[in-house]
């Protein structure tokens, strides 16, 4: 019942209802509605349909298999261009990538995603382009740390050494830190330990950031 607490919300909202209007309805506590709401507690099985019904919505809708299933699809796309990436096979990663943006054209992951494989690939400007443009809106710490400091080695390949600097010194203490990329901006690296670089840091341990 992961977004069920949220739904809840949102469809009584969406029917100008009140909680108390909820629990009149349903036979229960005002508060009962509220600890739902909160995530404090959960309904009972039973009174779904009956909620569902009120809402005039359906089961699956109210408890989010929606977003269940298509955060589901999300993942199979990382998985099956991840795949490719893994193989070196950058064009078929490439082309699951844009076909999964016109789908899902503003989600981070997708842009993220895309723009990792054209880094791997060595399409550079595009990756720092997409770059640029998915990491603002993206949520995952995780993966945005992956990406700036992927971002950096890119600003040098490209030939913005002071872009890939200050990045670098903007970059957290962790795993891909400042204290380890801003040393190797400095070295002026060859064309070719970029490249092992930005494959290091975006699946040199197996990870997987998306």
């Amino acid at each position: 019942m992961l977004y069920l607490s949220e739904n809840l919300r949102k469809y009584r909202c969406l029917k100008n209802l009140t909680q108390e209007d909820v629990a009149e309805f349903l036979g229960i506590t005002p508060q009962s509605v509220s600890k739902w709401e909160r995530s404090e507690s959960y309904p009972d099985i039973t009174l779904l349909p009956a909620l569902a019904n009120l809402f005039e919505t359906s089961i699956d809708l109210l408890v989010g298999m929606d977003t269940i299933r298509a955060e589901k699809t999300r993942y199979n796309i990382h998985k099956k261009a991840v795949a490719y990436q893994r193989k070196g096979d950058y064009v078929s990663a490439e082309k699951i990538y844009r076909d999964a943006l016109l789908i899902y054209p503003n989600k981070p992951g997708m842009i993220l995603g895309l723009a990792s494989t054209l880094a791997l690939k060595g399409d550079t400007q595009e990756a720092i382009e997409l770059m640029e443009r998915g990491l603002p809106i993206s949520n995952n710490e995780r993966q945005k740390s992956t990406i700036r400091a992927t971002l950096c080695f890119l600003y040098l390949k490209a030939g913005y050494e002071d872009k890939a600097s200050r990045l670098a010194s903007d970059l957290p203490h962790m795993r891909e830190s400042r204290e380890v990329i801003r040393p190797l901006i400095r070295q002026g690296l060859s064309e070719n330990e970029i490249d092992d670089n930005i494959k290091t840091i975006l699946y040199g341990d197996g990870k997987d950031i998306w």
